[in-house]
């Protein structure tokens, strides 16, 4: 946060000499009020227009409101209209500061400040990676959770509790030496989930300050926008409620994870596993129980965060928007854990003790399972929880492609609702058409959303390469997995690059048009829309017909803010059904 507000002043300070760089100073305004008096007095109305581009005739030469490109070109220049600091620091601080300093809200966590420094980066760069993270972390949640409804086995709301808590860590499950087994049957191990589970249910992110900074910039949108459609004819170019739709998003967005309020402090993380290790106990091949940690250095359920070869980088960082890379593994981990509960409770269903040779001891009370019935050794531990032998286990787990999609779209929805609100802003804004301003906007737009697809899509190959790199293959299987892993990390790394020059971008685009720096006959005259041959500026826009541009901006307020507004209402439906 510090960084990206230093290199804003820093471009502040820069910027007289960067103008100075590449263009002249000029002021259209006066340069087409000389222009029509040249013209009044002459009698020659050519190239001066209405408010809707037409040509004016000689007779109604002091009524044109603008010219057309070629003779904005001709009589001004290409340069660029002389900025207002006035202007540019009420701008700034009214549409573009409160959301800069709400960045601070979002979760982080991670072990390295360069991790959370990219987590801001890549929600900032791609809304759609960071809706889509969070929509998928919440599908998952209740994906497990309605999985385990069903099982009548000691522990399972304990065991759904962990898991959704460990979702924003690299969770890892483990049976060897009998470690899942046992943790799951014996009753030894009955302390251990209700343990856990209450070190890992912790509030992290709500606070007086977070709700303070939503509040601060939920207000000071409003106001601003109530200020802006008030009296739009007032620096109509250099108005900033496009940018304060681009950045609409980012209320939902940390609404969403305060929320949710994700698990992501992985010191605090850690410390609880940590303690974990000295309350689980195996099954020993004699039957005798030990504690884990004298028997195997691994775990059943671990964060494994410094894993030599993790199937994404990404997986090992705990700032949630990183849930991208971690949502396919910690899917399938999460069924393992599921799968041994189901096997073990459809034994118990059936009044199959864990011991082959013993009898079902009955429980006194009803829903309860004597400890007599769950004790054994290794072998009979494992057995109890092993799916059938000719059952085979898919590396993908249940519904999970399904769960991604579903995850995209509203994700999509808020950003193209923001953006196009951002768009709908200043392309009715006078001259209407598609201009730099506009552009600017679509570009952010395609690029966040190139950002999500090129991220999401490695996640997809590198669980891939993961998941068949130590099975049995052909050779053409291992030219394919190898391909299928340059691809990811390639994915990966121009993901992440095109997030970082995308952030610059939507900040750098908002300080552009608070600085005039559009303000030149090219972007006022919409060019890009246009064509040069049709395009033409519109520059007194006192007394003219702002009803489209009015509407536009009321239409824009109201895309923005429902899809806003839907997405916290959404996200309040989806919550309320986690059992965190």
């Amino acid at each position: 946060m510090l960084t990206i507000l230093s290199e804003i002043r820093l471009f502040l300070l820069l910027l007289p000499f960067l103008k100075g760089a590449y263009a002249s100073n000029i002021n259209i305004t006066d340069c087409f009020i000389q222009f029509r008096y040249n013209a009044n007095q002459s009698l020659d109305a050519s190239g001066l227009v209405n408010g809707n581009g037409g040509n004016v005739s000689s007779l109604d030469i002091m009524n044109a409101v603008g010219f057309t490109y070629q003779i904005c070109l001709s009589q001004c220049g290409s340069g660029t209209q002389n900025p207002t600091w006035a202007n540019i620091s009420q701008q700034f601080g009214a549409w573009l500061l409160p959301y800069l300093a709400l960045i601070s809200q979002l979760p982080f966590g991670a072990r390295h400040r360069v991790d959370n420094l990219m987590s801001a980066i890549l929600t900032v760069g791609s809304p759609v990676l960071a809706g889509y993270s969070m929509i998928l972390t919440i599908l998952n949640a209740n994906w497990i959770s309605r999985r385990f409804d069903n099982l009548s086995f000691p522990n399972t709301k304990d065991a759904v509790r962990i898991l959704i808590s460990l979702q924003q860590n690299p969770l890892r499950i483990s049976n060897e030496d009998s470690l899942l087994s046992s943790l799951v049957v014996l009753p030894n191990n009955d302390d251990w989930w209700p343990t856990i589970a209450d070190f890992l249910d912790y509030t992290h992110t709500w606070s007086i300050a977070s709700v303070t900074s939503v509040a601060w910039v939920v207000v000071a949108y409003l106001l601003t926008v109530a200020s802006s459609l008030s009296d739009v004819s007032s620096n109509i170019n250099s108005n900033g409620q496009g940018t304060g739709s681009a950045w609409l998003w980012l209320i939902p967005i940390v609404i969403g994870w305060l929320q949710l309020s994700p698990k992501c402090d992985y010191a605090r993380v850690r410390k609880a596993m940590d303690n974990a290790d000295a309350m689980a106990f195996v099954a020993t091949d004699d039957g005798v129980v030990v504690k884990a940690a004298d028997l195997s250095e691994r775990r059943a359920v671990s964060i494994d965060t410094n894993m030599e070869n993790p199937s994404s980088p990404d997986e090992m960082l705990t700032p949630p928007v990183f849930n991208y890379a971690r949502a396919i593994p910690w899917s399938q981990s999460a069924e393992d854990v599921f799968d041994a509960f189901r096997i073990a409770s459809n034994n118990t269903k059936i009044h199959k003790p864990v011991t082959t040779c013993a009898k079902w001891k009955n429980a006194n009370r009803r829903d309860f399972i004597e400890p007599d019935n769950r004790r054994g050794n290794a072998s009979e531990v494992n057995a109890y929880c092993r799916p059938p032998r000719y059952a085979v286990r898919s590396p993908w787990a249940t519904g999970m492609f399904f769960r991604m999609f579903v995850a995209s779209l509203l994700p999509l929805a808020l950003q193209w609702a923001t953006t196009g609100a951002a768009v709908l802003v200043v392309y009715f804004t006078p001259t209407v058409g598609l201009g730099c301003r506009s552009l600017g906007y679509l570009i952010y737009g395609a690029f966040a959303t190139t950002v999500w697809a090129m991220l999401v899509m490695s996640s997809v190959l590198s669980h891939y390469t993961s998941s068949y790199s130590d099975r049995p293959r052909s050779p053409f299987s291992s030219i394919t997995i190898c391909l299928a892993r340059v691809v990811s990390n390639l994915l990966r790394w121009g993901g992440k690059l095109v997030a970082i020059v995308n952030a610059i971008w939507i900040i750098a685009a908002g300080m552009l048009q608070f600085t005039s720096i559009y303000d030149n006959c090219y972007c006022n005259s919409s060019v890009l829309g246009r064509g040069a041959q049709y395009a033409y500026d519109i520059v007194v826009v006192d007394g003219l017909d702002l009803n489209q541009t009015k509407a536009a901006w009321f239409g824009a307020l109201a895309l923005a803010g429902s899809t806003s507004l839907g997405f916290i209402f959404y996200m309040n439906l989806l919550t309320d059904l986690v059992p965190i």
